[in-house]
């Protein structure tokens, strides 16, 4: 059933949006499981730091080559059967990683995490789009902290879960072959069950090419997504904003195990717990109290700050900073979709997969961090989170606002 946004009542909403915000829990739990792998695997095969980080890059890569493609299949199958294949992909990758853990294969072990990524595209092509246009625009930031919340939960559960089966201070690959046996179930059985929820093809306006009425006219004069300025920089925004996010929740677990800090795997729940308190006020004050564009101005200015105390203060003191980045981060994310997504109509999906090609950054970004810390320290290497979030403010002053001219 397709139907236009315009012709649903909030009581429409919250079927999908309870569906949508199950898929964000298991969408942070496949994700949390880096937060694991980086330290976890930089011991059982004796490698670097920014080998380890590998993870992320395998994780993340598939970003680049199924970014564009997924939102292809986005328009071909609609939003639904996308979700399903989603978790189908994901399901496989996980399996792969029982293989990965009997044979000792680095390799295989990226290889599985690829493929959990392939899934992982497909799903953010779909569902994030799916609830920014799944109501008013003015509130779109209100509902993605919704889902963030439920997202960034399951994120920092992943490594303490895992901790459970998975011993960090003995090292043992075979530990990972029950634990995914049973996430490779629940991921078959989250596929099938998307795939007969009752979730509405829903449009944004304008995307239908035969819809008259309120259109987006700017969308019309265009013949390609190249041409919408503040899009290409809301890519970009995504695409240092999932470098500094992954950064900041994988990277937390390892720095603790550096300075010598007890019970590492702690340490990214604390990261998660911060998204979790900006989300919450981001559902409490947007949009009544604070605007999408003020949020996103305010909260970069908290992760420059954050980004500081990081580098400049006592490293038993400055982790606690890289747990403040998730309150900074919090709403950024929820921000940029709706600024970047504004006035696409025809062109919105193919927008959407843009933007999730740009989360290739939390692939590309944290083993330069990883290299950073091979030649110098951990804490020196998180300068690289300070040029981030100055873009992120210029994009909330004046990137969000730029424009092509012939409409």
């Amino acid at each position: 059933m397709k139907i236009n946004k315009s012709t649903l009542n909030w009581s429409d909403y919250v079927f999908p949006m309870i569906i949508i915000a199950i898929m964000f829990t298991i969408l942070g739990f496949a994700i949390g499981i880096n937060a694991f792998f980086v330290p976890f695997l930089k011991k059982a095969f004796n490698i670097t730091t920014a080998m380890s980080y590998l993870v992320t890059t395998a994780t993340f890569s598939a970003f680049v080559l199924l970014g564009i493609p997924s939102g292809k299949i986005l328009e071909l199958i609609g939003y639904k059967k996308s979700m399903a294949l989603s978790f189908i992909l994901m399901c496989v990758g996980m399996l792969l990683i029982v293989p990965a853990a009997k044979r000792y294969s680095f390799p295989l072990f990226l290889f599985a995490l690829f493929v959990n990524g392939m899934g992982l595209t497909i799903l953010n092509t779909a569902i994030n789009p799916y609830i920014t246009i799944l109501g008013p625009e003015n509130s779109a930031v209100k509902r993605i902290s919704i889902m963030g919340t439920c997202n960034k939960l399951s994120f920092g559960l992943a490594p303490i879960i895992l901790a459970i089966f998975m011993n960090t201070s003995d090292i043992q690959l075979n530990d990972a072959i029950t634990p995914f046996y049973f996430i490779s179930a629940i991921l078959s059985v989250l596929g099938v069950l998307s795939y007969l929820a009752p979730l509405p093809e829903i449009k944004a306006i304008g995307e239908d090419e035969f819809e008259t009425g309120d259109t987006s006219v700017y969308a019309n004069s265009k013949s390609s997504i190249f041409q919408f300025p503040h899009l290409l920089l809301g890519a970009l925004a995504i695409f240092l904003y999932v470098g500094v996010e992954t950064i900041a929740l994988v990277s937390i677990n390892d720095y603790a195990i550096e300075i010598g800090l007890p019970s590492p795997e702690k340490f990214a729940f604390l990261t998660s717990a911060g998204y979790v308190l900006g989300y919450s006020l981001g559902i409490l004050l947007i949009p009544k109290f604070i605007s999408q564009i003020n949020t996103l101005k305010i909260w970069a200015i908290l992760g420059i700050i954050s980004s500081l105390m990081i580098v400049l203060l006592p490293g038993n003191i400055s982790i606690f900073f890289v747990a403040s980045l998730g309150f900074a981060n919090s709403l950024i994310w929820p921000a940029i979709w709706p600024l970047a997504l504004a006035d696409l109509g025809k062109f919105t999906k193919v927008g959407s997969s843009l933007l999730v090609t740009g989360i290739a950054g939390g692939g590309l970004i944290p083993p330069v961090l990883g290299l950073l810390k091979d030649y110098s320290s951990y804490q020196q290497a998180y300068w690289i989170l300070l040029p981030a979030y100055v873009f992120f403010l210029y994009y909330a002053v004046k990137g969000y606002k730029l424009r092509s001219k012939n409409v």
